[in-house]
């Protein structure tokens, strides 16, 4: 049996700016080439939330990205082509670091855990970032509120990258998401979902999602080693939204 992406929906561009230099390595057109190359459908380009202390998009260049997709979209034309944000999940009120009002601005939201966040509570936020390093200062329970208030509080289309940097209660992440329509990223950057992970959320009625998480334009569309862990649990490919059998 083969296996072929249908459409990646998490990418970065160089509007993820880096202090010193872009976080993302290509422009939105090359992601969008690149995208076209590999016969995708449809790409998104879903630079991190502005909260994001490093690496962060500003809302003041969505019409600058705007334009850009208006470009490439004109240049490869079988390619849909989507704007979207990685938003940063830090409050424990669920609020995300892209407000309700400016989530109008985007076509679709995703979101999750990152480092680098301060948001609503900084020392919180900070011993947070240190469970993720040191066992003694992780709270699964607050870390699985956080993301599960998240998920209530907003309209996201994808969690991003679950169990990534952070321990969290993946039974209730995953109820979350059956409850809110929210499908679970297999990340092919990250080991998220895990193995294990994908195995316990498989047992809910949630669909999952494939994501290349490229920073660089030659990794878009990528799904080798997302699509690895769902067949080393032997997940129906069916439940993956944007994967085609053949």
């Amino acid at each position: 049996m083969g296996f072929r992406l249908k459409y990646d929906l998490h990418t970065h561009s160089v509007y993820s700016r880096g202090i010193f230099r872009p976080h993302g390595k290509g422009r939105i057109l090359d992601n969008v080439l690149e995208a076209e190359k590999k016969g995708l459908s449809a790409i998104g380009i879903s630079d991190h939330g502005p909260g994001h202390s490093f690496y962060g998009m500003k809302l003041s260049d969505i019409p600058s990205m705007r334009r850009d997709i208006e470009n490439a979209a004109r240049s490869c034309p079988g390619v849909k082509v989507l704007l979207s944000v990685e938003a940063n999940i830090i409050n424990p009120s669920g609020r995300l670091d892209v407000s309700a009002e400016d989530q109008g601005l985007f076509d679709y939201i995703i979101a999750g855990y990152h480092y680098g966040v301060l948001g609503e509570t900084p020392l919180r936020s900070f011993r947070v970032f240190l469970g993720g390093h040191i066992k003694l200062f992780s709270d699964i329970a607050y870390n699985t509120d956080m993301v599960v208030r998240a998920l209530y509080e907003n309209d996201i289309k994808i969690l991003t990258h679950p169990g990534d940097k952070i321990k969290v209660d993946i039974n209730e992440l995953s109820r979350a998401c059956e409850e809110t329509d929210t499908l679970m990223e297999i990340n092919n950057r990250h080991d998220a979902l895990s193995s294990k992970d994908l195995a316990k959320a498989a047992e809910y009625a949630v669909s999952f999602v494939i994501s290349s998480d490229a920073h660089s334009p030659r990794n878009v569309g990528r799904y080798e080693a997302a699509l690895q862990r769902a067949l080393d649990i032997s997940l129906p490919i069916d439940r993956i939204v944007n994967l085609w059998s053949f």
